[in-house]
């Protein structure tokens, strides 16, 4: 090997200790390594930027959009309340997740599904009595063992796709991997509902205390006709929110302050809720609520284009000392107050008769302008978008599931190539008002693209200096090895890199040395890569391998050895069933 091979595995060395062992972001350093591969020679310009016009990575990036769109409709939540339901059991609750976690996760991105079930979960839990510690890590799993299943469910698989489509003219189908993906989703999740709860310790959720916290007081108001008109409080999944508390009813001027679960609610009811601002993004994504403060409605902004913002008054507030019905406020700035919060506790009384004064902070309706319009302005000391507090416009939900249909349909059928249905289902997003053009450019996620394509460059300098070759001898220095044995030691290696490194560049850096090793044999070189596809996926054993895994890490309370007690015994048993059924359907 020459010196641009040993120079290889040194930057690469690098590189997998910079991943395990620094805090530097994945893409910074993956970055660093193609600049260095490519100023020291051992690549040509497009050798080392080959990654950023994969088809896979185009994809991926593509595929951000339609996951997005699903998320602004709050699609994902309109399925899941109509499949999650209300089992009686912990391993009942366990087995109703599993399942549309694990068929979501096959035809959108699995990092997309687990952060819109997350709240939806942990709501659930709480309603259900059950400690969302038990949920919420089965949740992660499901989601990368539905994404197994197709081409599209997570992104490792379109990366390995895009490179066989480069090296080799290679073209998996949409559902081809199903073959594999449908038995080891079965499997685990058999064994998610037979021994999670064993397994997982009760660490409760997250739940803030609210006298540490801004604390508001929010009041929304029953649609009629709507969805939740009829149901119980607890029905309603209003009993027990994450960061806020249900304190009264007024029905019809009549206050009922003894709020039971069981109370039905009814046509026009006002809710009045206790809790942090996050309070108010959690009923925003209930449906069948409206805000009860009839300014809402006359803002001139479209309710899918408004956001939460929470402002503190500054000296130069121009209605300091008056009141809140006298301050013309939404004429103003064009935005409503839903709440009050001075000294870190919500004022009490009627909001229009509250009277302004420096320091408050105001819980807004905006537009998502707002914020940059009156950021640096001195009417605040402060501005501050809260994250993710969009209402979803859920009767457009329907639409964007009939969009990701189209695609799958379009793609599974032969019609179209898995990146051109997504080019089409994403515009379609856009073009339908499923998401704004605006939301649908923020929604892509560049640094995961960019650690993605800057791994191709590693791989390449890996196949063209001779040393992913290089490798592959060694390995098989060790003595004659079988085909299959050669496949369950590639599969192991790629699982080891997948738990230290980020899944996508685990399967980059395999990939080469996959190849090396199949032409070494003299055998085919499509299990191998679909070992690799695999593998790479199975992340189970720490949270540092798979984004979804790192994702419930907080709401779950969880522990670095919570992951080791469940998923060292899942990551054997997903690395028996793939290393037997591989070669059954891809043959050597």
């Amino acid at each position: 090997m020459e010196w641009q091979g040993i120079l290889t595995l040194i930057t690469l060395l690098a590189v997998l200790s910079a991943l395990a062992l620094s805090r530097i972001s994945a893409d910074l350093i993956l970055m660093a390594a193609l600049a260095f591969l490519l100023v020291s020679g051992i690549l040509v310009p497009a050798e080392a930027l080959a990654g950023f016009g994969n088809p896979g990575v185009i994809t991926i990036a593509t595929l951000y959009v339609v996951a997005a769109g699903l998320k602004e409709t709050g699609a994902v939540q309109w399925v899941a309340r109509r499949l999650l339901g209300h089992p009686k059991t912990e391993k009942g609750a366990q087995l109703r997740m599993v399942a549309p976690t694990g068929i979501l996760s096959g035809f959108m991105n699995n990092t997309a599904v687990v952060a819109m079930f997350i709240p939806a979960i942990q709501d659930w839990a709480q309603r259900l009595g059950i400690p969302a510690s038990k949920l919420l890590l089965p949740l992660s799993y499901a989601a990368i063992l539905g994404g197994t299943c197709t081409l599209i469910g997570t992104s490792t698989n379109l990366v390995v796709d895009g490179m066989l489509q480069s090296r080799l003219g290679i073209h998996l189908g949409l559902f081809e991997l199903a073959w594999v993906g449908v038995p080891l989703l079965l499997v685990g999740g058999v064994f998610l509902v037979l021994f999670a709860s064993k397994l997982l310790p009760d660490r409760g959720g997250v739940t803030e205390e609210l006298d540490q916290v801004r604390e508001y007081g929010v009041e929304v108001e029953v649609m009629s006709p709507g969805p939740l008109v009829g149901k119980t409080i607890a029905e309603a999944g209003l009993r027990a929110l994450n960061y806020g508390y249900l304190t009264e009813i007024d029905r019809g001027g009549r206050l009922i302050t003894a709020v039971e679960p069981d109370r039905t609610l009814q046509p026009g009811d006002k809710l009045y809720f206790v809790g942090a601002p996050e309070c108010a993004s959690e009923l925003r994504r209930i449906q069948g609520l409206k805000p009860a403060n009839g300014s809402v409605h006359k803002l001139a902004v479209e309710n899918h284009q408004r956001c939460l913002v929470e402002v503190v008054l500054g000296p130069e507030f121009p209605a300091l000392n008056r009141t809140i019905r006298d301050s013309k406020f939404r004429t103003r700035f064009n935005a409503v107050i839903l709440s009050l919060s001075r000294e870190g506790k919500r004022v009490p009384g009627k909001l229009g008769d509250i009277t302004f004064r420096m320091g408050d902070t105001l819980l807004l309706e905006a537009s998502h302008q707002f914020v940059e319009q009156y950021r640096f302005r001195r009417d605040f000391l402060l501005v501050s978008a809260l994250n993710d507090s969009t209402p979803p416009d859920f009767h457009k939900a329907p639409r964007a599931l009939g969009i990701l249909g189209l695609m799958v349909l379009a793609s599974a059928s032969g019609l179209l190539q898995i990146m051109e249905a997504a080019f089409l289902a994403a515009g379609a997003m856009i073009m339908s008002g499923c998401i704004t053009a605006s939301r649908a450019r923020r929604s892509v996620d560049l640094p995961v693209l960019v650690v993605i394509a800057a791994s191709f460059a590693l791989g390449n300098a890996m196949t063209v200096t001779g040393a992913a070759e290089w490798i592959a001898q060694g390995l098989l220095g060790f003595g004659p090895l079988s085909p299959w044995v050669a496949l369950a030691l590639v599969y192991l290696l790629t699982a080891l890199f997948t738990e230290v490194i980020t899944n996508n560049a685990a399967a980059v850096l395999m990939f080469p040395i996959a190849l090396a090793l199949s032409e070494q044999l003299g055998v085919q070189f499509l299990p191998f890569a679909v070992a690799v596809m695999f593998a790479a996926s199975a992340s189970f054993i720490t949270p540092l391998g798979y984004q979804t895994n790192l994702m419930v890490y907080g709401p779950g309370r969880y522990q670095f050895t919570d992951y080791v007690r469940i998923g060292f015994p899942l990551s054997m048993l997903v690395a028996i069933v793939a290393i037997g059924l591989i070669p059954l359907f891809w043959g050597f």
